[in-house]
């Protein structure tokens, strides 16, 4: 007995010395999908990896029958082209919709189902469904949303304070390409 208390009580010192980590961020109360559906613009958005190149980028969401979110995210390149990916959102707790599980269809998505998916969190929505902030429970991801591709100076203060009073590093943000700084796609 002795050697099995002495190392419950090792791993239970490991585990207090090394704290619980970072408190998750905060998300909203609830989601009313059917307002929350339609266009968002990206306003900024920390570094993604599949987001590389992108000048601009919108996302559409569309409320499908089974209660899941439909999802078209397109990226307009410097080039003036456009990308796009589909995908869908699920709620990550039934009942809730405030965390979802959002996967993109993809190849990498067809041959591992249920392994591409990320967390995508509703940190912050105005109660106009006007301006939104989505981020993942790391803090290595974080998009500011809006239903115009600009915003007032006091919506763009509101959205940086409501990342930074989560934890999220707003120097990190990566900015919407303004449309003059777009070289224009050649005519066919």
């Amino acid at each position: 007995m002795r050697p099995a208390a002495l190392l419950a009580a090792l791993l239970l010192a490991g585990c207090a010395s090394h704290g619980e980590g970072p408190v998750a961020p905060r998300t909203v109360a609830a989601v009313d999908l059917e307002r929350y559906q339609g266009t968002w613009y990206e306003l900024a958005r920390m570094p993604m990896s599949f987001q590389r190149g992108c000048a601009q980028s919108e996302a559409h969401y569309s409320l499908q029958g089974d209660g899941s979110l439909g999802v078209l995210n397109r990226c307009l390149t410097l080039e003036g082209h456009w990308k796009e990916v589909r995908g869908k959102a699920v709620p990550q707790v039934q009942g809730r919709n405030d965390k979802l599980w959002l996967s993109f269809d993809t190849w990498f998505s067809r041959l591992l189902p249920g392994v591409a998916s990320g967390e995508y969190w509703v940190l912050y929505l105005d109660e106009g469904y006007r301006t939104a902030l989505v981020g993942n429970p790391n803090r290595k991801y974080l998009w500011l949303l809006s239903r115009t591709p600009v915003v007032s100076e006091k919506s763009r203060e509101r959205l940086l304070e409501a990342a930074e009073g989560q934890g999220y590093d707003t120097d990190l943000l990566i900015w919407r390409t303004p449309d003059s700084a777009l070289t224009p796609s050649p005519s066919p």
